[in-house]
């Protein structure tokens, strides 16, 4: 079992990297890594993949200064939530003093509502949102913020906005982002909530208040009714809530309450924002803070792109030799020079070869037979009887001028939901028919879609 040599940090610097790269990288420096080794490993290994790039990613930072450059979008996340964190307490505050106003006289229900209503109808979005993995709804206004912050420099990318934009590609969209704008979102709503509550018990503290209730549309014994309900929890916690004459007695318009009447409504009022209030929040929070860890361990980086494909190449590149089983008739006879395939082109030795839909003159590589070429059904049918029946490594081999559409891709998913062992895809050119670079990718993606590794690609 290999070691995970690399955090959720380092993945971020490389897709930094990636992106400024691919925009601005003829202004970099590449002295440091030119003579980088090759892997000593015979197998492609993820682990090790990411953790040599992280190595020349910290080559190339230091090399090129970026450090600074590379950590201020995550500064400035964190200087803007620390902002909005004593925005929503000015705002919880606010809140509160208005809901209270001047009077010594409070509505109880009122003021539920005034605090706890907004924070209601949050917590529903956000839920539906996670449940229908609508990161609209459950980030609102934060989600389209961060849609919009990477393209303010579309147009005029630099390489603090290139760093930018894939930090924010990385650490506010998909899962990851999903989480974390959660975990903001909640902060911001514990800090509406204990400002209003703080201020409320400063309020209490140093001023008397009386509790009424009163209702128009409601029959008489709905509020004192729903009191009860809401108090449940209060009462389990051993909180001294209003019984029913001193509910009752609280309604507009009867008599002058007394002291032990006010505590009790004071205490139903605290305890209300509490535990419907704070205490969804904190679990929220520490829920979504748990997803958030979860999803950064198992954030991987999309090794299909063009820049991921170049790099497994040259960090990764092995040599693997075919065996040959049966003896050589010609042994002792010097064999003619050939030209050789690339070195970090691998065929797996023993691979059983089958073509797909593949004319006469595009050519295999040196020593490789193909067993069957899959022209129609019943050929494809017997590929994959046979490819059900052997246990060593399948090779595909594919036309790479032709276009991978959805029928070669369903022909391929077939042969690979068949194979016994993880298939590999052989891209085959013929001198006639080059091939670009814009269809070697689209092959390469066909390959994802099938299940088929990148690693397990071959280009000719």
């Amino acid at each position: 079992m290999s070691v995970k040599k690399y955090t959720f940090s380092d993945l971020v610097r490389i897709e930094q990297l990636r992106k400024i790269e691919s925009i601005k990288g003829e202004e970099l420096s590449y002295a440091s890594i030119k003579n980088m080794p090759g892997s000593t490993s015979s197998d492609f290994n993820y682990p090790e993949f990411i953790h040599r790039l992280k190595i020349r990613a910290n080559h190339l930072i230091y090399e090129n200064a970026l450090g600074n450059k590379l950590r201020q979008p995550n500064q400035q996340f964190i200087r803007a939530r620390r902002i909005g964190l004593i925005i929503a307490m000015i705002l919880g505050g606010l809140a509160a003093s208005q809901a209270v106003s001047e009077s010594s006289t409070l509505n109880i229900y009122w003021l539920l509502v005034v605090l706890l209503g907004f924070n209601l109808i949050s917590l529903l979005l956000w839920i539906s949102g996670i449940t229908l993995n609508l990161q609209s709804l459950s980030g609102g206004i934060i989600a389209h913020l961060t849609r919009w912050l990477p393209s303010r420099h579309k147009h005029d990318p630099t390489i603090v906005s290139s760093a930018s934009h894939a930090w924010c590609e990385s650490c506010l969209t998909g899962n990851v982002g999903k989480w974390r704008i959660s975990v903001l979102m909640h902060q911001l709503w514990l800090s509406y909530l204990a400002a209003g509550l703080v201020l409320l018990i400063l309020l209490m503290l140093a001023k008397q208040y009386n509790f009424i209730w009163g209702t128009t549309l409601l029959p008489d014994g709905t509020l004192p009714k729903l009191t009860q309900i809401l108090g449940s929890p209060l009462e389990a916690a051993g909180l001294k809530i209003p019984d029913d004459p001193q509910t009752i007695a609280s309604r507009i318009g009867t008599s002058k309450q007394d002291a032990e009447t006010r505590m009790a409504w004071a205490t139903f009022l605290i305890g209300s924002l509490i535990v419907y209030g704070i205490f969804p929040r904190l679990l929220l929070l520490g829920l979504s803070w748990i997803m958030q860890k979860w999803s950064e361990h198992r954030f991987k980086l999309d090794l299909y792109l063009p820049y991921y494909i170049e790099l497994r190449q040259h960090l990764m590149g092995r040599n693997v030799k075919a065996e040959i089983i049966d003896a050589d008739p010609q042994a002792g006879v010097k064999p003619v020079d050939i030209a050789r395939p690339p070195e970090n082109v691998s065929i797996p030795a023993n691979a059983q070869a089958f073509g797909i839909e593949l004319d006469t003159a595009t050519p295999w590589p040196e020593r490789v037979v193909c067993r069957l070429n899959i022209i129609d059904q019943e050929s494809h049918d017997t590929a994959i009887a046979l490819i059900n029946s052997i246990k060593t490594p399948v090779l595909l081999g594919v036309a790479a001028h032709r276009l991978p559409d959805r029928g070669i891709q369903r022909m391929i998913k077939e042969l690979v939901d068949s194979s016994n062992t993880k298939p590999w895809l052989i891209l085959l050119s013929k001198p006639s028919a080059p091939v670009t670079s814009a269809r070697e990718f689209a092959w390469f993606r066909l390959a994802e879609a099938c299940g088929i590794p990148a690693e397990h690609v071959i280009t000719r």
